[in-house]
């Protein structure tokens, strides 16, 4: 599992994807916002990290480039 600066690695271990309940890794920060990525190949959603915060909505889910 990849660290990401602004989260709390122990909130990672226990926090899954809401669409499809797989594992979250975090995605180094590339561009403005820091993101949570679903490991589950067939779901795939990637979810914004705002203030260290990830934001848990399918709604405010994007896919992966």
């Amino acid at each position: 599992m990849t660290e990401a600066s602004n989260i709390d690695p122990e909130l990672l271990t226990i926090i899954v994807c809401p669409q499809c309940h797989g594992q979250l890794q975090a995605i180094p920060e590339t561009g403005p916002v820091e993101t949570l990525a679903c490991s589950d190949e067939s779901c795939g959603l990637h979810y914004p990290v705002r203030d260290g915060i990830p934001i848990l909505l399918v709604d405010e889910a994007g896919h992966g480039s």
